[in-house]
Protein backbone atom coordinates (compact mmCIF):
# COMPACT_ATOMS: atom_id res chain seq x y z
CA UNK A 1 0.00 0.00 0.00
CA UNK A 2 1.19 3.40 -0.83
CA UNK A 3 2.56 5.86 1.73
CA UNK A 4 1.11 9.59 0.86
CA UNK A 5 3.50 11.74 3.33
CA UNK A 6 3.40 14.91 2.93
CA UNK A 7 6.35 17.63 4.34
CA UNK A 8 4.04 20.48 6.02
CA UNK A 9 5.32 23.83 7.77
CA UNK A 10 4.11 21.89 11.03
CA UNK A 11 5.61 18.58 9.66
CA UNK A 12 5.48 15.49 8.37
CA UNK A 13 1.57 14.20 7.45
CA UNK A 14 0.09 10.63 6.13
CA UNK A 15 -2.79 10.66 3.94
CA UNK A 16 -5.04 7.55 3.22
CA UNK A 17 -6.34 6.27 -0.23
CA UNK A 18 -10.28 6.24 -0.59
CA UNK A 19 -12.77 5.97 -2.82
CA UNK A 20 -10.67 6.88 -5.80
CA UNK A 21 -8.73 10.23 -3.57
CA UNK A 22 -6.07 10.87 -1.33
CA UNK A 23 -7.69 12.24 2.12
CA UNK A 24 -5.41 14.39 5.01
CA UNK A 25 -7.56 14.50 8.10
CA UNK A 26 -7.63 16.68 11.29
CA UNK A 27 -4.51 17.66 11.18
CA UNK A 28 -3.58 20.15 13.54
CA UNK A 29 -3.06 23.84 12.70
CA UNK A 30 -3.17 25.60 15.86
CA UNK A 31 -2.05 24.35 19.68
CA UNK A 32 -5.34 22.96 21.57
CA UNK A 33 -7.18 25.88 22.98
CA UNK A 34 -7.72 25.00 26.50
CA UNK A 35 -6.30 26.20 30.04
CA UNK A 36 -4.61 29.31 29.56
CA UNK A 37 -5.76 29.54 26.18
CA UNK A 38 -9.25 29.08 26.28
CA UNK A 39 -10.64 32.49 25.26
CA UNK A 40 -7.29 33.21 23.64
CA UNK A 41 -7.10 33.51 19.66
CA UNK A 42 -5.46 30.91 18.27
CA UNK A 43 -2.03 29.96 18.57
CA UNK A 44 -0.07 28.59 15.71
CA UNK A 45 0.74 24.67 16.22
CA UNK A 46 4.40 23.83 17.39
CA UNK A 47 5.92 21.47 14.35
CA UNK A 48 5.98 18.19 15.49
CA UNK A 49 8.62 15.32 14.94
CA UNK A 50 7.48 11.93 13.10
CA UNK A 51 4.60 11.55 11.48
CA UNK A 52 1.37 12.71 12.17
CA UNK A 53 -1.43 10.04 10.98
CA UNK A 54 -4.18 12.20 9.21
CA UNK A 55 -6.52 9.33 9.44
CA UNK A 56 -9.63 10.65 10.65
CA UNK A 57 -11.37 13.87 10.92
CA UNK A 58 -11.26 15.66 14.54
CA UNK A 59 -14.08 16.42 17.46
CA UNK A 60 -16.40 19.04 16.47
CA UNK A 61 -16.36 22.34 18.27
CA UNK A 62 -18.44 22.35 21.98
CA UNK A 63 -22.10 22.65 20.18
CA UNK A 64 -25.64 21.44 20.55
CA UNK A 65 -26.27 19.73 17.66
CA UNK A 66 -29.50 17.76 16.72
CA UNK A 67 -30.32 17.93 20.33
CA UNK A 68 -27.29 16.47 22.13
CA UNK A 69 -23.60 18.45 23.21
CA UNK A 70 -20.92 17.13 20.60
CA UNK A 71 -17.64 18.41 20.10
CA UNK A 72 -14.57 19.02 22.30
CA UNK A 73 -12.08 21.97 22.93
CA UNK A 74 -9.26 20.22 21.19
CA UNK A 75 -10.87 20.57 17.74
CA UNK A 76 -8.72 23.33 15.66
CA UNK A 77 -7.68 20.79 12.64
CA UNK A 78 -7.58 21.05 8.62
CA UNK A 79 -8.82 18.23 6.19
CA UNK A 80 -7.53 17.75 2.80
CA UNK A 81 -8.83 16.25 0.10
CA UNK A 82 -7.25 15.59 -3.37
CA UNK A 83 -7.65 13.56 -6.86
CA UNK A 84 -5.29 10.58 -6.81
CA UNK A 85 -3.07 12.25 -9.43
CA UNK A 86 -2.27 16.00 -10.87
CA UNK A 87 -0.50 19.09 -9.58
CA UNK A 88 -1.15 22.75 -9.33
CA UNK A 89 -4.83 21.85 -9.20
CA UNK A 90 -7.06 24.67 -8.30
CA UNK A 91 -7.97 25.11 -4.80
CA UNK A 92 -11.11 25.12 -3.17
CA UNK A 93 -11.40 26.10 0.74
CA UNK A 94 -14.84 25.36 2.41
CA UNK A 95 -15.85 27.24 5.89
CA UNK A 96 -19.08 26.01 7.11
CA UNK A 97 -21.72 27.58 8.35
CA UNK A 98 -24.10 27.56 11.56
CA UNK A 99 -24.98 30.98 12.46
CA UNK A 100 -21.48 30.64 14.66
CA UNK A 101 -23.34 28.67 17.14
CA UNK A 102 -22.82 25.10 15.46
CA UNK A 103 -21.02 23.36 12.16
CA UNK A 104 -18.44 21.18 11.87
CA UNK A 105 -16.13 20.20 9.21
CA UNK A 106 -16.42 16.55 9.41
CA UNK A 107 -20.53 16.92 8.50
CA UNK A 108 -21.55 14.74 5.28
CA UNK A 109 -22.93 17.08 3.62
CA UNK A 110 -19.58 19.18 3.30
CA UNK A 111 -17.56 15.74 2.13
CA UNK A 112 -15.65 17.12 -1.09
CA UNK A 113 -15.92 14.03 -2.90
CA UNK A 114 -17.70 15.43 -5.75
CA UNK A 115 -15.01 18.63 -6.22
CA UNK A 116 -12.33 16.15 -5.84
CA UNK A 117 -13.65 14.35 -8.65
CA UNK A 118 -13.48 17.29 -11.25
CA UNK A 119 -10.25 17.67 -9.98
CA UNK A 120 -10.16 20.63 -7.25
CA UNK A 121 -8.21 20.14 -4.40
CA UNK A 122 -10.54 20.75 -1.05
CA UNK A 123 -9.90 21.77 2.20
CA UNK A 124 -11.89 22.41 5.09
CA UNK A 125 -10.84 22.98 8.66
CA UNK A 126 -12.55 23.31 11.97
CA UNK A 127 -13.20 26.56 13.78
CA UNK A 128 -14.57 27.82 17.12
CA UNK A 129 -18.32 28.16 17.24
CA UNK A 130 -20.43 29.54 19.90
CA UNK A 131 -19.39 30.83 23.37
CA UNK A 132 -15.88 29.83 22.97
CA UNK A 133 -15.61 31.22 19.86
CA UNK A 134 -17.88 34.21 18.99
CA UNK A 135 -18.44 35.61 22.80
CA UNK A 136 -16.93 38.58 23.41
CA UNK A 137 -16.10 38.73 27.57
CA UNK A 138 -13.28 41.32 26.96
CA UNK A 139 -15.04 44.45 28.89
CA UNK A 140 -16.61 42.65 31.88
CA UNK A 141 -15.22 42.42 35.12
CA UNK A 142 -11.94 39.66 35.57
CA UNK A 143 -11.96 39.11 31.94
CA UNK A 144 -9.59 42.23 30.54
CA UNK A 145 -6.95 38.97 29.92
CA UNK A 146 -9.50 37.61 27.78
CA UNK A 147 -9.48 38.00 23.63
CA UNK A 148 -12.15 38.81 21.29
CA UNK A 149 -12.58 37.09 18.21
CA UNK A 150 -11.34 33.89 18.80
CA UNK A 151 -13.05 32.39 16.20
CA UNK A 152 -12.68 34.55 13.99
CA UNK A 153 -8.43 34.34 14.42
CA UNK A 154 -9.18 30.70 14.21
CA UNK A 155 -10.44 30.92 10.40
CA UNK A 156 -7.73 33.53 9.87
CA UNK A 157 -4.84 30.88 11.09
CA UNK A 158 -6.21 28.15 9.16
CA UNK A 159 -6.14 30.19 5.99
CA UNK A 160 -2.49 30.78 6.35
CA UNK A 161 -1.80 27.38 7.14
CA UNK A 162 -3.42 26.60 4.07
CA UNK A 163 -2.05 29.08 1.74
CA UNK A 164 1.53 28.05 3.13
CA UNK A 165 0.98 24.52 2.59
CA UNK A 166 -1.05 24.20 -0.57
CA UNK A 167 1.61 23.60 -3.06
CA UNK A 168 3.07 20.86 -0.57
CA UNK A 169 -0.35 19.02 -1.70
CA UNK A 170 -0.60 19.71 -5.11
CA UNK A 171 -2.59 22.56 -5.36
CA UNK A 172 -2.11 26.17 -7.11
CA UNK A 173 -1.29 28.96 -4.71
CA UNK A 174 -2.76 31.52 -7.58
CA UNK A 175 -5.92 29.78 -8.06
CA UNK A 176 -6.90 29.61 -4.13
CA UNK A 177 -11.11 30.03 -3.80
CA UNK A 178 -13.00 30.15 -0.78
CA UNK A 179 -16.76 29.53 0.01
CA UNK A 180 -19.21 29.23 2.93
CA UNK A 181 -22.96 29.42 3.10
CA UNK A 182 -24.88 30.62 6.40
CA UNK A 183 -22.53 32.47 8.66
CA UNK A 184 -19.80 30.55 6.65
CA UNK A 185 -21.05 33.21 4.09
CA UNK A 186 -20.26 36.04 6.71
CA UNK A 187 -16.82 34.71 7.14
CA UNK A 188 -15.99 34.77 3.48
CA UNK A 189 -17.71 37.83 3.38
CA UNK A 190 -14.91 38.82 6.67
CA UNK A 191 -12.15 37.40 5.27
CA UNK A 192 -12.70 39.86 2.01
CA UNK A 193 -11.84 42.41 4.53
CA UNK A 194 -9.46 40.90 7.31
CA UNK A 195 -6.04 42.28 7.03
CA UNK A 196 -4.57 38.95 8.42
CA UNK A 197 -5.76 37.18 5.19
CA UNK A 198 -4.52 39.26 2.50
CA UNK A 199 -3.09 37.43 -0.62
CA UNK A 200 -4.22 34.08 0.94
CA UNK A 201 -6.95 33.39 -2.19
CA UNK A 202 -8.27 35.12 -5.32
CA UNK A 203 -11.80 34.06 -5.49
CA UNK A 204 -14.41 33.84 -3.08
CA UNK A 205 -18.35 32.20 -3.06
CA UNK A 206 -20.92 33.76 -0.57
CA UNK A 207 -23.96 31.92 -0.14
CA UNK A 208 -26.55 32.78 1.74
CA UNK A 209 -24.02 35.29 4.30
CA UNK A 210 -25.17 37.48 6.64
CA UNK A 211 -22.96 40.34 6.25
CA UNK A 212 -23.75 42.50 9.25
CA UNK A 213 -23.84 39.88 11.62
CA UNK A 214 -21.18 42.19 13.48
CA UNK A 215 -20.94 43.59 17.15
CA UNK A 216 -19.19 46.12 18.43
CA UNK A 217 -17.73 45.26 21.87
CA UNK A 218 -20.30 47.29 23.69
CA UNK A 219 -23.54 45.99 21.37
CA UNK A 220 -21.97 42.65 21.97
CA UNK A 221 -22.60 43.33 26.00
CA UNK A 222 -26.35 42.64 24.97
CA UNK A 223 -26.13 39.07 24.16
CA UNK A 224 -23.62 38.53 26.91
CA UNK A 225 -25.98 39.95 29.40
CA UNK A 226 -28.78 37.98 28.71
CA UNK A 227 -25.99 34.76 28.50
CA UNK A 228 -25.80 35.71 32.30
CA UNK A 229 -29.29 35.48 33.12
CA UNK A 230 -29.69 32.05 31.48
CA UNK A 231 -26.84 31.00 33.11
CA UNK A 232 -27.66 32.46 36.46
CA UNK A 233 -24.33 34.19 37.46
CA UNK A 234 -23.03 37.46 38.65
CA UNK A 235 -20.92 39.63 36.76
CA UNK A 236 -17.96 39.29 39.24
CA UNK A 237 -18.50 35.29 39.43
CA UNK A 238 -18.36 35.22 35.64
CA UNK A 239 -14.75 35.07 35.24
CA UNK A 240 -14.22 32.23 37.47
CA UNK A 241 -16.83 30.07 36.09
CA UNK A 242 -15.42 30.68 32.20
CA UNK A 243 -12.33 30.20 33.62
CA UNK A 244 -12.91 26.59 35.29
CA UNK A 245 -15.78 24.81 34.45
CA UNK A 246 -16.69 22.50 31.84
CA UNK A 247 -17.50 24.77 28.66
CA UNK A 248 -20.33 21.80 27.81
CA UNK A 249 -22.24 23.42 30.55
CA UNK A 250 -21.85 27.14 29.08
CA UNK A 251 -24.41 25.65 26.24
CA UNK A 252 -27.36 26.23 28.92
CA UNK A 253 -26.95 30.15 28.87
CA UNK A 254 -25.99 30.12 25.00
CA UNK A 255 -29.98 28.30 24.38
CA UNK A 256 -30.90 31.44 26.59
CA UNK A 257 -29.82 33.89 24.44
CA UNK A 258 -30.99 32.11 21.44
CA UNK A 259 -34.88 32.21 23.00
CA UNK A 260 -34.96 35.83 24.23
CA UNK A 261 -32.16 37.54 22.39
CA UNK A 262 -35.13 38.97 19.86
CA UNK A 263 -37.66 39.96 22.15
CA UNK A 264 -34.83 42.01 23.52
CA UNK A 265 -33.53 43.51 20.77
CA UNK A 266 -35.69 42.22 17.59
CA UNK A 267 -33.43 42.34 14.58
CA UNK A 268 -30.48 41.78 16.64
CA UNK A 269 -28.14 38.99 15.31
CA UNK A 270 -27.02 36.15 17.51
CA UNK A 271 -23.24 36.79 19.23
CA UNK A 272 -20.68 37.29 16.00
CA UNK A 273 -17.70 38.65 14.95
CA UNK A 274 -16.73 41.73 16.77
CA UNK A 275 -14.88 44.85 15.18
CA UNK A 276 -11.13 44.90 16.57
CA UNK A 277 -7.64 44.85 15.12
CA UNK A 278 -8.48 41.14 13.38
CA UNK A 279 -11.65 42.95 12.07
CA UNK A 280 -11.40 46.96 12.02
CA UNK A 281 -14.31 47.77 9.73
CA UNK A 282 -17.76 46.73 8.95
CA UNK A 283 -17.27 44.31 6.21
CA UNK A 284 -19.27 45.82 3.99
CA UNK A 285 -17.73 49.87 4.34
CA UNK A 286 -14.54 48.13 3.79
CA UNK A 287 -15.71 46.69 0.69
CA UNK A 288 -16.73 50.41 -0.40
CA UNK A 289 -13.25 51.30 0.30
CA UNK A 290 -11.89 48.76 -2.03
CA UNK A 291 -10.57 46.00 0.63
CA UNK A 292 -10.92 43.11 -1.60
CA UNK A 293 -10.24 45.12 -4.77
CA UNK A 294 -9.54 42.79 -8.04
CA UNK A 295 -11.09 39.39 -5.96
CA UNK A 296 -13.67 38.00 -7.89
CA UNK A 297 -17.02 36.80 -6.11
CA UNK A 298 -20.24 35.02 -6.20
CA UNK A 299 -22.73 36.14 -4.00
CA UNK A 300 -26.25 35.30 -4.02
CA UNK A 301 -29.31 33.76 -1.20
CA UNK A 302 -32.08 31.67 -1.60
CA UNK A 303 -35.59 32.91 -2.12
CA UNK A 304 -37.45 31.75 1.08
CA UNK A 305 -34.19 32.24 3.71
CA UNK A 306 -36.64 33.27 6.72
CA UNK A 307 -38.47 30.28 7.03
CA UNK A 308 -35.97 28.85 8.66
CA UNK A 309 -35.94 31.79 11.34
CA UNK A 310 -39.39 33.64 11.93
CA UNK A 311 -41.16 31.26 13.90
CA UNK A 312 -44.40 32.20 16.35
CA UNK A 313 -42.01 31.34 19.89
CA UNK A 314 -38.86 31.65 20.13
CA UNK A 315 -37.84 33.69 16.78
CA UNK A 316 -34.72 34.11 15.55
CA UNK A 317 -36.05 37.26 13.89
CA UNK A 318 -39.32 39.83 13.86
CA UNK A 319 -42.03 38.10 14.31
CA UNK A 320 -44.76 40.88 14.09
CA UNK A 321 -45.41 44.77 13.26
CA UNK A 322 -44.68 44.95 17.11
CA UNK A 323 -41.44 43.49 17.13
CA UNK A 324 -40.84 45.58 13.75
CA UNK A 325 -41.49 49.07 14.96
CA UNK A 326 -39.76 48.50 18.19
CA UNK A 327 -36.82 47.48 15.68
CA UNK A 328 -37.32 50.43 13.30
CA UNK A 329 -37.42 53.06 16.76
CA UNK A 330 -34.49 51.78 18.67
CA UNK A 331 -32.25 51.98 15.79
CA UNK A 332 -33.69 56.03 14.95
CA UNK A 333 -35.33 54.82 11.82
CA UNK A 334 -39.09 55.66 13.12
CA UNK A 335 -39.16 57.91 9.86
CA UNK A 336 -39.03 54.62 7.86
CA UNK A 337 -41.65 52.67 9.07
CA UNK A 338 -44.24 53.16 6.74
CA UNK A 339 -42.21 52.50 4.25
CA UNK A 340 -40.76 49.58 5.71
CA UNK A 341 -44.24 48.24 5.97
CA UNK A 342 -46.52 49.39 3.23
CA UNK A 343 -43.15 47.70 1.32
CA UNK A 344 -44.03 44.36 2.97
CA UNK A 345 -47.73 44.29 3.53
CA UNK A 346 -50.11 45.98 1.43
CA UNK A 347 -52.19 47.17 3.92
CA UNK A 348 -49.28 48.14 5.85
CA UNK A 349 -50.29 51.68 6.62
CA UNK A 350 -53.69 50.64 8.08
CA UNK A 351 -52.64 48.24 9.84
CA UNK A 352 -49.55 50.07 11.38
CA UNK A 353 -51.91 52.63 13.14
CA UNK A 354 -53.75 49.81 14.37
CA UNK A 355 -50.80 47.90 15.98
CA UNK A 356 -49.64 51.66 17.51
CA UNK A 357 -53.03 52.69 18.96
CA UNK A 358 -55.01 49.63 20.07
CA UNK A 359 -54.34 45.95 22.01
CA UNK A 360 -53.68 44.48 18.73
CA UNK A 361 -50.57 45.94 18.78
CA UNK A 362 -49.60 42.33 21.13
CA UNK A 363 -51.21 40.58 17.80
CA UNK A 364 -48.26 38.22 16.87
CA UNK A 365 -49.71 37.94 12.90
CA UNK A 366 -51.41 39.97 10.51
CA UNK A 367 -53.96 38.54 7.82
CA UNK A 368 -52.27 36.28 5.17
CA UNK A 369 -51.04 37.83 2.21
CA UNK A 370 -52.10 37.02 -1.48
CA UNK A 371 -51.25 38.13 -4.69
CA UNK A 372 -48.41 40.45 -3.17
CA UNK A 373 -45.94 40.60 -6.56
CA UNK A 374 -43.25 42.39 -4.59
CA UNK A 375 -43.51 39.51 -2.46
CA UNK A 376 -43.69 36.81 -4.89
CA UNK A 377 -45.98 35.11 -2.54
CA UNK A 378 -43.76 35.53 0.77
CA UNK A 379 -45.44 35.82 4.35
CA UNK A 380 -44.69 39.62 5.26
CA UNK A 381 -42.28 38.87 8.40
CA UNK A 382 -40.21 36.40 6.41
CA UNK A 383 -39.85 38.14 3.53
CA UNK A 384 -38.57 41.36 6.11
CA UNK A 385 -36.15 38.54 7.47
CA UNK A 386 -35.28 37.45 4.14
CA UNK A 387 -34.45 40.89 2.93
CA UNK A 388 -33.17 42.21 6.28
CA UNK A 389 -30.57 39.62 6.92
CA UNK A 390 -29.58 38.17 3.35
CA UNK A 391 -30.90 39.81 0.37
CA UNK A 392 -30.38 42.76 0.59
CA UNK A 393 -27.05 43.15 2.34
CA UNK A 394 -25.92 40.74 -0.65
CA UNK A 395 -27.04 43.16 -3.53
CA UNK A 396 -24.91 46.13 -1.08
CA UNK A 397 -21.74 43.77 -1.09
CA UNK A 398 -22.06 42.44 -4.68
CA UNK A 399 -22.61 46.68 -5.60
CA UNK A 400 -19.43 47.93 -2.87
CA UNK A 401 -16.91 44.96 -4.91
CA UNK A 402 -18.42 45.64 -8.46
CA UNK A 403 -16.57 49.24 -7.81
CA UNK A 404 -13.64 47.32 -7.74
CA UNK A 405 -13.40 44.11 -10.05
CA UNK A 406 -15.97 43.37 -12.39
CA UNK A 407 -16.05 39.90 -12.05
CA UNK A 408 -19.25 39.97 -9.43
CA UNK A 409 -22.33 37.63 -10.06
CA UNK A 410 -25.23 37.34 -8.24
CA UNK A 411 -27.45 34.01 -8.16
CA UNK A 412 -31.06 33.03 -6.20
CA UNK A 413 -31.79 29.59 -5.24
CA UNK A 414 -35.80 29.51 -5.80
CA UNK A 415 -35.98 25.99 -6.14
CA UNK A 416 -39.34 24.33 -4.05
CA UNK A 417 -39.55 20.71 -3.85
CA UNK A 418 -43.18 18.84 -2.73
CA UNK A 419 -41.66 18.36 -0.06
CA UNK A 420 -40.84 22.27 0.74
CA UNK A 421 -44.36 23.24 0.01
CA UNK A 422 -45.90 20.47 1.79
CA UNK A 423 -43.90 21.48 4.62
CA UNK A 424 -44.04 25.34 4.20
CA UNK A 425 -39.89 25.37 4.14
CA UNK A 426 -40.22 26.48 0.16
CA UNK A 427 -36.59 27.52 -1.09
CA UNK A 428 -35.28 27.78 3.07
CA UNK A 429 -32.32 28.46 4.01
CA UNK A 430 -29.14 25.89 3.27
CA UNK A 431 -31.40 24.08 0.96
CA UNK A 432 -28.97 25.00 -1.97
CA UNK A 433 -26.28 23.24 -0.10
CA UNK A 434 -26.77 19.12 -1.08
CA UNK A 435 -26.77 20.52 -4.52
CA UNK A 436 -23.67 22.45 -4.27
CA UNK A 437 -21.82 18.74 -2.66
CA UNK A 438 -23.97 16.38 -4.82
CA UNK A 439 -24.77 14.86 -1.04
CA UNK A 440 -28.48 12.73 -2.41
CA UNK A 441 -28.19 10.03 0.45
CA UNK A 442 -27.31 12.89 3.46
CA UNK A 443 -30.72 12.73 5.57
CA UNK A 444 -31.11 16.40 5.08
CA UNK A 445 -30.96 16.17 1.00
CA UNK A 446 -33.44 13.09 1.46
CA UNK A 447 -36.40 15.75 3.55
CA UNK A 448 -35.40 18.38 0.21
CA UNK A 449 -36.25 15.98 -2.80
CA UNK A 450 -38.59 13.44 -1.03
CA UNK A 451 -41.38 12.99 -3.69
CA UNK A 452 -39.07 14.10 -6.16
CA UNK A 453 -38.29 12.59 -9.50
CA UNK A 454 -34.28 11.96 -9.14
CA UNK A 455 -33.69 13.40 -12.35
CA UNK A 456 -34.72 16.93 -10.74
CA UNK A 457 -32.16 16.46 -8.27
CA UNK A 458 -29.30 15.48 -10.73
CA UNK A 459 -30.22 18.62 -13.28
CA UNK A 460 -29.72 20.95 -10.05
CA UNK A 461 -26.33 19.66 -9.32
CA UNK A 462 -25.41 19.45 -12.91
CA UNK A 463 -26.10 23.65 -12.45
CA UNK A 464 -24.82 24.65 -9.13
CA UNK A 465 -22.27 22.37 -8.79
CA UNK A 466 -21.22 22.79 -12.09
CA UNK A 467 -21.04 26.53 -11.91
CA UNK A 468 -18.98 25.96 -8.82
CA UNK A 469 -16.84 24.08 -10.75
CA UNK A 470 -16.38 26.26 -13.91
CA UNK A 471 -15.98 29.49 -11.15
CA UNK A 472 -13.38 27.66 -9.18
CA UNK A 473 -10.85 25.86 -12.14
CA UNK A 474 -11.58 29.05 -14.64
CA UNK A 475 -12.45 32.14 -12.66
CA UNK A 476 -16.18 32.07 -14.38
CA UNK A 477 -19.05 30.01 -13.62
CA UNK A 478 -21.34 29.77 -16.74
CA UNK A 479 -21.43 31.74 -20.40
CA UNK A 480 -24.82 32.22 -19.91
CA UNK A 481 -24.55 34.02 -16.61
CA UNK A 482 -23.75 37.44 -17.24
CA UNK A 483 -21.78 39.65 -14.66
CA UNK A 484 -23.90 42.03 -11.94
CA UNK A 485 -24.38 45.32 -12.56
CA UNK A 486 -26.32 47.30 -10.18
CA UNK A 487 -30.03 46.68 -8.76
CA UNK A 488 -31.09 45.80 -11.47
CA UNK A 489 -28.88 43.32 -13.04
CA UNK A 490 -28.55 39.46 -14.53
CA UNK A 491 -29.27 37.24 -11.63
CA UNK A 492 -28.57 33.09 -12.45
CA UNK A 493 -32.08 31.66 -11.11
CA UNK A 494 -31.52 28.14 -9.65
CA UNK A 495 -34.53 26.28 -10.38
CA UNK A 496 -36.35 23.46 -12.19
CA UNK A 497 -34.99 25.31 -14.86
CA UNK A 498 -31.99 27.08 -14.08
CA UNK A 499 -31.37 30.29 -16.42
CA UNK A 500 -30.67 33.88 -15.66
CA UNK A 501 -33.29 36.54 -15.19
CA UNK A 502 -32.76 40.31 -15.49
CA UNK A 503 -34.07 41.08 -11.44
CA UNK A 504 -34.89 44.47 -10.57
CA UNK A 505 -34.49 45.35 -7.03
CA UNK A 506 -34.06 48.77 -7.15
CA UNK A 507 -37.28 49.39 -4.73
CA UNK A 508 -36.07 46.74 -2.73
CA UNK A 509 -32.86 48.68 -2.32
CA UNK A 510 -34.41 52.02 -1.93
CA UNK A 511 -36.70 51.53 0.84
CA UNK A 512 -33.79 50.03 2.84
CA UNK A 513 -31.43 52.81 1.62
CA UNK A 514 -28.21 52.41 3.80
CA UNK A 515 -30.53 52.09 7.48
CA UNK A 516 -28.58 50.37 9.47
CA UNK A 517 -28.95 48.75 13.43
CA UNK A 518 -27.35 47.58 16.34
CA UNK A 519 -24.26 49.33 15.13
CA UNK A 520 -23.16 51.48 18.02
Amino acid sequence: MAEYLVNTTSGMVRGYEREGKIEYLGIPYAEAPVGPLRFKRSVAISPWEGVFDAKDYSPAPIQYNNGQVIGDEDCLTVNVQRPLTGDKLPVFIWIYGGGYNTGYSADEMYRGDAFVRDGILFFSFNYRTNILGFYDFTTYPGCEDFQSNCGLSDQILALNWIHDNVEAFGGDPDRITIGGESAGGASVVNMLVCPGVKGCFQQAIIESGLPNCVMTHQTARENIDLFLEGMHWTEKEMSEHLRRDDPRLFLFGHEYVQAKHQYKNPGMFLPGPVIDDLLPQRPIDALRAGAAKGIRIIIGTNMHEGTMFVHPENTGFPNNWTMVTEMMERNGHSDALPQIIGFYHEDGRDYFRLFKDSAKSLSSSVPPLEGDIRQLGGDAFIRFATDYAFEMPAVKVALAQRQFTEDVWMYRFELVTKSGRVSGWKASHAFELPAVFERPEHPFSKFQFEGEAPEVFDQLCRDIHGDWVRFITTGEPNPDWQRFEGEHSPVRIYDRESRTEQLDRRHLMEVWGDMRFYEN
